[in-house]
């Protein structure tokens, strides 16, 4: 009997350690990014467009307005333009493409 039980704990933490396991990397409420060790690049598509980065805290698109993309880092805002790099909170962020209301973006460790 405890043989039995021991098995189907065993099998529900390693079940729950998969999810939780696939939720710790990359989670994401806006469009597409992909990550390496020390940066992600980050396609931000619609103003309030989130992204929660394993190298460091969450960026949300405010909006883009003449040319300008409004990005909220881990409670940091920034702007840029395309070609701009800014700093906040602990990440460089490299503009890469800002139009219409979407922005690209490379994030990277400071």
């Amino acid at each position: 009997m405890t043989t039995i039980r021991t098995a189907r704990l065993a099998g529900a933490l390693l079940a729950a350690g998969a999810v939780l396991l696939s939720a710790a990397g990359c989670s994401f409420t806006s469009q597409t990014f992909s990550c390496d060790t020390n940066s992600c690049t980050v396609t931000l598509d619609g103003d309030g467009a989130e992204v929660d980065l394993p190298i460091g805290p969450s960026i949300r698109l405010g909006g883009v307005q003449d040319g300008r993309a409004s990005i909220s880092v881990g409670g940091s805002s920034v702007s840029c333009a395309e070609g701009e790099s800014v700093s906040a909170a602990g990440l460089t962020l490299e503009c890469t493409s800002v139009s219409g209301d979407e922005v690209r973006l490379t994030a990277s460790l400071s």
